[in-house]
């Protein structure tokens, strides 16, 4: 199964995130399948990879809680949704 989470990067005091789509198995700075998007708390930054984003969602893949709140402020769920209804 395919998840979508938060691979910590930076340094000490200083974190930052790459949204990355990972194998559940893997620990949190494991092997990624790819990177999909990045985000900075400190300077709530988001930089995201809509296309990649929704071709996990759509095959299946599971975001985490934090990934979830983050894809909705972005609005990504109204992208999917609005893909799955143009498809049928």
């Amino acid at each position: 199964m395919v998840k979508l989470r938060l691979k910590r990067c930076g340094r000490k005091q200083r974190a930052v995130y790459r949204i990355v789509a990972i194998d559940v198995r893997s620990r949190r700075e494991g092997r990624d399948l790819r990177k999909v998007g990045f985000y900075d708390p400190i300077k709530n930054q988001i930089d995201l990879n809509v296309t990649a984003i929704l071709y996990f969602l759509e095959k299946g893949a599971q975001p985490t809680e934090t990934v979830q709140n983050i894809l909705k402020k972005a609005e990504i769920f109204k992208e999917l949704h609005f893909n799955q209804t143009k498809s049928n």
